[in-house]
């Protein structure tokens, strides 16, 4: 297989469109190189408009992640009307957004994730029968148990957001809806019963047990719930030291609250923590279908190259910070904060790490979850009112349940000049850029053993990313 190519797409289960092309030598990946291939626009669509309708388009970029997207567009329209949440809109934010990024580490591990291990490809494998009895594809009966959990959780929405996806609720200010006495008993309730199904089924003990997991070998120890089974094929497979990344990870920092971020902003390269430095970040073009050059993204153009011309090979941009690709996601997060097991996984970095990282963050957001319910004071006001200004830029800079998501607006004359979005699988996805550098993915899978027309060590690589291609090109 030497100076072998192989292109492996479309997936399936992956929101999108991703192919991969990958050069092999001696059965290994010698280079990948990622290709976004739809071009979708949104960026574009939002030229021109009074700065609120950002409200309204960009959730539309994603079902999945609609808060995700809503929260940025919020943050960055606040930012450039001077506007703050009140502290009891921020909790009430921060909780419609948290209850979205739980369900989607909940959906990500038993729908999209494990159900590649119930393959035959595994059988023979000791814990083959009980993956296929647990997550084979529309039957496993860990998949409707969770799929059960994940609709009672989503009542939180109903709650404070009216409806799911597409909510207005958040707004610069804080939130529309100002819960009562009757909303926050309600709340409780939901989230003890989400409690219990994470403490009876996935985990299997207290989530304070998994949270106070202080490196990787305890993790890998773990002998409890459904989490048990993923240790043990991880252990069997090797998934510690399958793709691993480059050890350069970000975080704009999770759940902004009066007192700071619940999830600590930052980086972490070669265990090293450092500042976010928004003004570092540039996107780059050389290898996308993109017209321009280098830029920061408020000073960025979206203008599709429809000659596709080499050397570029998909839509997405190459964003770095400081010159350097970022790794981010729910482990990047769980780092950045300094927690001791999210420190142990990400030193290794590979597939473990990430799936590991989002376990531990669905168990650390289920806590806080139910801090933030406890602390909502009805009767309080949950909104602060401002004027969208005739000119003026801001930014807004979140954590979707993928990773750093970030919204740049311009208005002038009332009207978006210019209106830019970095999403986590852009990080995560990107093409090289001028200096060759190949981006998270493209890096991580240098080295991954390839077998058969559909390797799936590959396919363990790329869905520990979690890709969301239609939030990656706009």
């Amino acid at each position: 297989m030497t100076g072998a190519r192989l292109v492996v797409g479309p997936f399936n289960r992956v929101e999108g469109d991703l192919e991969v092309t990958l050069d092999l030598d001696a059965g290994r990946v010698a280079q990948a190189r990622v290709n976004a291939p739809l071009y979708r626009g949104f960026e574009r669509m939002l030229e021109g408009r009074d700065p609120r309708d950002a409200l309204v388009i960009t959730p539309r970029i994603c079902g999945i992640c609609s808060i995700s997207q809503s929260f940025a567009a919020a943050r960055a329209l606040g930012a450039a009307m001077g506007l703050q949440p009140t502290p009891q809109g921020a909790i009430a934010a921060a909780l419609i957004h948290a209850a979205e990024n739980v369900a989607d580490h909940l959906t990500h591990f038993h729908l999209f994730f494990m159900p590649d291990f119930a393959r035959p490809a595994y059988a023979g494998r000791p814990w083959h029968a009980r993956a296929v009895d647990r997550f084979t594809a529309l039957d496993g009966s860990a998949q409707r148990s969770a799929i059960a959990a994940r609709a009672e959780l989503l009542h939180v929405m109903g709650l404070l957001a009216g409806k799911w996806p597409h909510t207005l609720a958040i707004q610069p200010g804080g939130v529309t809806r100002a819960p009562g006495p009757r909303e926050k008993a309600r709340l409780a309730a939901t989230l003890r019963a989400f409690r219990r199904y994470l403490e009876t089924v996935l985990f299997g003990r207290r989530l304070e047990d998994f949270c106070a997991l202080p490196d990787e070998t305890a993790l890998l120890d773990w002998s409890h719930g459904d989490v048990a089974l993923f240790v043990e094929i991880a252990r069997d497979l090797d998934l510690s030291g399958l793709g691993r990344g480059a050890g350069r990870y970000l975080s704009f920092g999770a759940y902004p609250l009066p007192q700071g971020p619940a999830f600590a902003a930052g980086t972490l390269v070669a265990g090293l923590a450092g500042p976010v430095q928004p003004d570092a970040i540039r996107e780059d073009l050389s290898h996308a279908w993109m017209q321009g050059s280098t830029a920061h993204p408020l000073q960025g153009m979206t203008l599709p190259d429809e000659t596709m011309a080499d050397p570029a090979y998909s839509w997405c941009k190459a964003p770095r910070l400081g010159g350097l690709p970022m790794e981010v996601g729910a482990i990047a997060r769980q780092a950045v904060d300094g927690h001791p097991l999210a420190l142990s996984l990400a030193a290794s970095g590979g597939v473990l790490a990430r799936v590991g990282g989002r376990l531990l963050e669905l168990a650390r957001t289920q806590i806080l979850m139910e801090d933030w319910v406890a602390a909502l004071t009805p009767g309080d006001s949950f909104m602060a009112r401002g004027a969208v200004p005739r000119d003026g830029i801001g930014a807004g800079m979140v954590e979707a349940a993928r990773g750093a998501l970030g919204h740049w607006l311009r208005i002038k004359d009332g009207r978006i000049a210019n209106y830019q979005i970095i999403a986590p699988t852009t990080w995560n996805f990107s093409p090289r850029d001028g200096q060759g550098q190949p981006g998270p993915l493209e890096a991580a899978l240098e080295g991954t053993p390839v077998e058969g027309p559909v390797p799936l060590a590959v396919q363990h690589v790329v869905r520990s990313f979690d890709p969301c291609m239609v939030c990656t090109v706009h």
